[in-house]
């Protein structure tokens, strides 16, 4: 039996309901694919839009580089370009960086400056010699150079010497001299102005100073001679106490005897006017010996019973003119009251009486007045009356 046209309709409409029904599953595959691309797109447009073109120098070495960093001091983090308290950074570490922007990196170099003699160590970026002198305000012009201007300077650094030329005044042999010169000494200046100097010869400063911008400096022409003397060498006096003879007396033990050197001496003349000689070497030959003195320590006696009383001082004044020390003429009867040596000695005196103090003089002569009167003073013993 053939099926119905309205069975036929209704088939298809059947089948029409059935497709619409698979729609949303389809879809539903469909979608997380959908997603990732849409992720990844994203992403893509991010990751582009971080990465950056910059130009990049370091010490005058430039090159183009891409980057994510944000900033200066990033980039160079990233490219490991150390950076220190004597470099420069153009812009600013902390500056923010975008797409075509250009940073220029120059280390610092030490260098050990000696200008015109004074020493110092400086730093500087500049690549070279000449940027350096430069950069320090130097000025080279027909100055002396340690090496040659166009010579790099690496990142250790260098040593550096620089002599400007200076004028410096050179008087030699009554002539004076006017000379430009880069010397580094004034020996060196000399030789350049032709005034070597002679084997003795000097210079009003160290030859070996630096010549400074309007010095004077005068040439010393030296002869001399040499001269050899033996001469004495004084002795020392060696004092003793001693307690057997009364204090204030001193009595010689032995005598002492100089000794004996030989002394070179050196005369000079400088510009033709002589100087006074000077002693460059000594020879002892002899060497002195002393002399020994006993110092007496022990106190004399003042009183002498029957003469305390009596004018000692006008007797002195009398004898000797109140001298401890006197001498007569004839060289042999000495002190206040005039004695012999063999009187002295016969009393307990030491010496020579002029060398005994006055209380032991007074002391000594009172012990005679009570053995022998006035009679020893025959002229003055009338004095000790009054």
């Amino acid at each position: 039996m053939s099926p119905s046209p309205s069975g036929h309709r209704g088939r298809r409409a059947r089948g029409r309901r059935r497709r619409p029904a698979a729609a949303p599953e389809h879809l539903r595959r469909l979608l997380p694919r959908a997603l990732v691309v849409a992720f990844l797109a994203g992403g893509t447009t991010a990751f582009v839009a971080q990465d950056k073109a910059i130009r990049l120098s370091v010490d005058g070495d430039p090159r183009t580089l891409h980057t994510f960093a944000g900033d200066v001091e990033g980039l160079l983090a990233d490219e490991g370009v150390p950076v220190g308290a004597h470099d420069i950074v153009a812009p600013a570490p902390g500056t923010g960086l975008t797409s075509g922007d250009e940073v220029v990196v120059r280390h610092g170099r030490p260098v050990v400056l000696t200008l015109d003699g004074h020493r110092r160590r400086v730093w500087t970026t500049a690549a070279t010699v000449e940027e350096a002198l430069r950069q320090l305000g130097v000025r080279a012009e027909g100055a002396y150079l340690s090496t040659a201007r166009s010579r790099p300077i690496g990142r250790h650094g260098l040593e550096l010497h620089v002599r400007t030329a200076r004028t410096v005044h050179l008087v030699a042999d009554g002539r004076e001299h006017l000379v430009r010169t880069t010397a580094a000494t004034v020996r060196e200046a000399l030789a350049e102005a032709g005034l070597a100097l002679r084997e003795a010869d000097t210079t009003s400063v160290p030859p070996d100073s630096f010549p400074r911008d309007g010095q004077t400096v005068t040439v010393l022409r030296i002869t001399g001679r040499t001269e050899v003397r033996e001469e004495p060498v004084p002795f020392r006096t060696i004092r003793r106490p001693d307690p057997r003879l009364p204090r204030g007396t001193e009595q010689t033990v032995r005598p002492g005897a100089p000794g004996l050197r030989r002394v070179t001496y050196r005369w000079e003349t400088v510009n033709g006017v002589h100087r006074r000689p000077r002693r460059i070497a000594t020879e002892t030959l002899r060497a002195p010996s002393p002399r020994i003195v006993r110092v007496g320590t022990r106190a004399a006696p003042a009183s002498v019973p029957g003469a305390d009383h009596l004018a000692w001082g006008a007797l002195a004044r009398c004898e000797a003119g109140g001298r401890p020390d006197a001498v007569d003429a004839t060289g042999t009867h000495g002190g206040l009251y005039q004695f012999d040596t063999a009187t002295w000695h016969r009393l307990g005196g030491t010496g020579r009486p002029q060398d005994a103090p006055a209380e032991e003089q007074t002391y000594r002569a009172k012990k005679l007045y009570v053995t022998r009167g006035a009679s020893p003073w025959p002229l003055c013993g009338r004095k000790l009356h009054g």
